[in-house]
């Protein structure tokens, strides 16, 4: 397993394994995702650990909560001392201050222990921040972090660069995770984010490396393009990620003893500044072609903006085409983000007043298309 520098961590007991695994997709024994198929799960769990992975996220709704009870369980008989967990606070659930301690201490409960070393604000978007920050939640983090409760602060996020860099700024953060892969360096945090994010010292951690698994299992025409190059998608996608220095970790979330095997073969194969030409050429193609596929030509330039409505349309537009083009799980995460949107910034706000139309340099009759984009994702 190959171990990477972990922010203003880094230092000989502190680095990570490349590779982190990622309780969010654990194998089912029904169409239930409450119902984790908990030997195999353990199984897995306790695979990866001997195998050299010390780094495990879960969060507080993964599973229905089961997650980090499954979690709690695989690192019974010595396996916690081999890990960090990471878990995260969920901002929904909180109304009080009280809240705070009450779900931390729920999630201790549930994972068996009376630490976790790596704690996260989960899922950080306009509506969250603000909430947790007037709340009082740094200042509860700095006394959860002096109990001894929690190790270290990072968050989690989804929403546009401008506030990712705020949020950055706003206290002495550790780490960060966001999500990240060929396809997305412009979207959410992107790459602006990630190397905003490490040059103020901060662990990045990587989620949806292969956008829910959509970037597994490509399209016919994409394809044909990592076949001619005698490539393969998963590892080059991970490959891609790890080659970037910025980057301290990728979490996958993994649903079988193979995927596994197969991601820490990939990182053990892992380094910054090791992607081959061919690979990276490779990479270049297959992200023109979804651009060309992608069903919106919106190139984000936001010349659209502001809406007199306010309406977020490049966002709108950029989750409709990942719902659109992937489908299965990237098609509900992408709903469940246009639902974290205000009312006001959804497609269904949009008055039919044409002034984007005219201002859109690609020629998008962006107004017409507002419909449209409520209908697949509201």
């Amino acid at each position: 397993m190959q171990y990477r520098k972990f922010g203003r961590l880094d230092s000989s007991d502190k680095r990570f394994s490349a590779l982190g695994f990622g309780t969010m997709r654990l194998p089912l024994l029904d169409a239930d995702d409450a119902n984790v198929d908990e030997p195999a799960a353990i199984e897995m769990l306790r695979y990866a650990i001997d195998n050299g992975v010390n780094y495990v996220d879960s969060a507080y709704p993964y599973h229905g909560g089961n997650s980090e009870r499954v979690l709690g369980k695989a690192l019974a008989g010595g396996y916690r001392d081999k890990v960090a967990i990471a878990t995260k606070l969920p901002p929904w659930n909180v109304k009080t201050v009280d809240d705070l301690d009450r779900l931390l201490d729920e999630q201790l409960k549930r994972l068996g222990c009376e630490h976790i070393d790596m704690y996260l604000l989960h899922c950080l978007q306009w509506k969250w921040w603000p909430m947790l920050r007037d709340l009082g939640v740094l200042e509860w983090l700095e006394g959860v972090k002096a109990d001894g409760r929690i190790g270290e602060a990072g968050f989690s996020f989804h929403d546009r660069v401008d506030l990712f860099k705020e949020i950055v700024d706003a206290y002495d953060w550790c780490f960060c995770q966001i999500q990240y892969n060929y396809v997305n360096e412009d979207v959410q945090a992107g790459t602006e984010g990630l190397k905003y994010a490490a040059d103020k010292g901060l662990g990045v951690v990587i989620m949806e490396p292969l956008l829910g698994g959509s970037l597994a299992a490509p399209c016919d025409s994409v394809a044909g393009i990592w076949s001619a190059a005698g490539l393969d998608p998963v590892d080059t996608a991970l490959q891609w990620l790890w080659n970037k220095p910025e980057v301290s970790l990728v979490l996958s979330g993994m649903s079988s003893l193979r995927q596994v095997k197969d991601n820490i073969a990939s990182a053990c194969r892992s380094g910054a500044g090791s992607l081959g030409p061919e690979a990276v050429e490779t990479i270049a193609r297959v992200q023109k072609k979804y651009a060309e596929i992608s069903s919106i030509p919106c190139t984000k330039c936001r010349y659209c903006m502001p809406c007199p409505s306010g309406v977020e349309i490049p966002v709108n537009f950029e989750y409709y085409n990942a719902a659109v083009m992937f489908g299965g799980v990237t098609r509900t995460l992408h709903r469940n983000l246009y639902a974290g949107l205000n009312e006001s910034q959804r497609a269904s706000a949009c008055t039919q007043c044409g002034q984007c139309n005219e201002k859109c340099p690609q020629g998008i009759v962006i107004s017409e298309l507002m419909g449209i984009v409520h209908q697949e994702l509201g």
